[in-house]
């Protein structure tokens, strides 16, 4: 298992940079063998959870106040992916 962060830089946003990062983030996960894909995203940040879905991800459920941003405690969702080719 690992886990992830993709940061997409403002001015690259809505090109298909996220997409293309999580596919080779993927394929190269994949390619080592490993079967499942991690990470956690504030649930405001719907554009990210949108991109994660349409990659495969699927929410497995919510962590209540386990993030820190701006100095205020916020909930996380947390994502995964699983492999269909890694057994």
């Amino acid at each position: 298992m690992v886990e992830h962060s993709v940061y997409v830089h403002p001015g690259a946003r809505r090109r298909g940079v996220g997409l293309a990062l999580l596919r080779a983030l993927i394929a190269s996960t994949e390619a080592a063998g490993i079967w499942t894909i991690q990470s956690g995203i504030f649930p405001e940040n719907t554009a990210s959870l949108t991109l994660h879905a349409r990659a495969g991800f699927r929410v497995i459920g919510t962590r209540e106040r386990i993030g820190r941003h701006h100095g205020i405690w916020q909930d996380v969702v947390m994502i995964e992916r699983r492999s269909s080719t890694v057994t």
